[in-house]
């Protein structure tokens, strides 16, 4: 059986104020053709449908097209909800929408419920794990440990009772959303740690053929049978160097598998470039950057006058400007975003608590107390989404 393995559309998103619905329709073009092309029986989408869960109605626009054209295909899909997805909106009507083949996964009470295709070898169950906020869903799965590990080991504990009821050699296929050990994360992601704990390890999805991931943006293979397919477009500048992709997956009579990377459409190539701000406007290796969306470093030690003008006037898709002077010394300088870079939030309130008194980082009690507090937080948060 063939399949198409994608995620993290994020229908609405903007890039640096910069519109993308656009670039977002070029790719639910390319997918359909492709899926057609390539006489996929099956396409996969693991989560971040939309980017917020509200999303702007000419997103809900796009998103219905696609499930309409993937319908008049014939081919079924299977779709799950992920962190930045309202999942009782995704859900909506999902009965009727499986009519039409279109299978929507939002609710934890259906993970163990299969979409069984089947193909001239047999069977094959594809099981949808959206994404399960651990406060949330922790008393469904009975777990006593607030974490993703948990929560999701539990899930999956339910596909595998449910897969051993079934006809010997189903095969069998998992869409998860979450941060899988060994995955390489980018700054477009929102953070889903509960606790400081976010990653679950690749051994969670033993017993099953092949797990289709989303969340991390970047395209990679945790292993042979776990694969994260990344965002169809670049969201964030760290993305620059990334291969934009889905994954065609054949899955054999006994289980194997077989995996290209299909490139989809680039809008613009992105580009970071570093220097001091004449070097930048009058390097010629950098030439090739003018038609590019540029976030660019300058490293002068004082700051340059009317710096983005000048910049644009050379790179007319540049969109972000950022100031790090060369030879700084460690003086406290550096910019609030700068300092925060690459921390999580309970590393940014530790320090905090540091700060406020002088100094002694908390210890383990009071470590604890701040991953309640965010806990809670993020806990609330969620249950007030669901409410409305």
């Amino acid at each position: 059986m063939r399949f198409l393995h994608t995620s993290d559309w994020h229908l609405g998103r903007s890039f640096h104020r910069v519109g993308l619905l656009d670039a977002q329709a070029a790719f639910i073009d390319h997918l359909i053709d492709t899926v057609r092309e390539r006489e996929a029986d099956a396409v996969l989408v693991a989560g971040d449908v939309y980017d917020r869960a509200v999303p702007p109605l000419p997103a809900v626009e796009l998103y219905d097209r696609a499930l309409h054209r993937l319908a008049d295909l014939g081919v079924p899909t299977v779709m799950i909800s992920g962190n930045h997805d309202s999942a009782r909106r995704l859900g909506v009507g999902a009965g009727l929408i499986g009519r039409a083949g279109i299978h929507l996964r939002t609710d934890p009470a259906g993970c163990a419920d299969p979409v069984v295709l089947a193909d001239v070898h047999g069977e094959v169950a594809f099981y949808g794990l959206p994404y399960l906020e651990p406060a949330l869903v922790k008393d469904r799965f009975a777990v006593d440990r607030v974490s993703h590990e948990a929560v999701l080991g539990a899930a999956m504990e339910t596909v595998r009772a449910d897969l051993a009821g079934r006809p010997a050699g189903t095969r069998s296929v998992v869409l998860a959303h979450a941060f899988v050990t060994g995955g390489l994360a980018s700054d477009s992601e929102r953070d889903i740690a509960v606790g400081g704990v976010e990653a679950v390890p690749e051994s969670v999805f033993q017993g099953v053929d092949y797990a289709a991931l989303g969340h991390l943006h970047g395209c990679q293979t945790i292993g042979e049978r776990v694969r994260y397919s990344g965002s169809p477009l670049a969201y964030s500048f760290s993305e620059a160097d990334h291969r934009k992709t889905m994954w065609l997956v054949d899955l054999g009579p006994a289980g194997e598998i077989t995996a290209e990377r299909v490139d989809t459409p680039v809008p613009r190539p992105l580009a970071r470039i570093r220097g001091r701000l004449e070097q930048l406007l009058d390097d010629p290796a950098l030439e090739r950057h003018r038609d590019s969306w540029v976030e660019a470093t300058l490293t002068d030690p004082v700051r340059p006058e009317d710096p983005m003008a000048r910049i644009t006037a050379r790179f007319p898709h540049a969109l972000s400007l950022v100031f790090d002077p060369e030879d700084r010394p460690e003086d406290g300088t550096a910019s609030y975003a700068q300092r925060l870079r690459g921390r999580t939030d309970q590393q940014i309130a530790e320090d905090f608590v540091a700060h406020v008194r002088g100094g002694g980082l908390p210890d383990e009690a009071e470590r604890a107390v701040l991953r309640d507090a965010f806990d809670t937080v993020r806990t609330d948060a969620a249950l007030t989404e669901t409410g409305r």
